[in-house]
């Protein structure tokens, strides 16, 4: 589901649609992300000219560096935003499956982020 899509399913219910923990730094990763758009560009435009395969794998580095970095502040987004969200829960019951969710989703994501 897109976010026009849960827009309009939030508008459907009554409710405001769900803000993302990195809603608030929505453009600064916006930003760090076209900036790592480009030097991925630059790789390509290094390997299109031939140029010498360190230097490659240097900018190869860097651009997985850079994303990892979003990648961490992601991570803190979502357990500062989303779990402690789930904490909030008053329904005790809801409470805890929630939480358990919302943290299944971060170790998985960093799973998926140290392979």
């Amino acid at each position: 589901m897109n976010e026009s899509d849960a827009s309009a399913t939030a508008a459907l219910e009554g409710t405001a649609p769900q803000q993302h923990g990195y809603s608030a730094n929505k453009d600064a990763y916006l930003k760090r992300l076209k900036r790592i758009e480009g030097q991925v560009r630059g790789i390509a435009r290094m390997v299109d000219e031939d140029k010498y395969c360190i230097d490659i794998l240097t900018q190869v580095a860097a651009v997985t560096k850079a994303l990892h970095a979003v990648s961490l502040g992601l991570v803190e987004e979502h357990i500062g935003h989303c779990v402690v969200g789930a904490a909030a829960e008053p329904d005790p019951e809801l409470r805890a499956e929630a939480i358990d969710f919302k943290v299944k989703e971060a170790t998985d994501a960093i799973g998926r982020l140290l392979r």
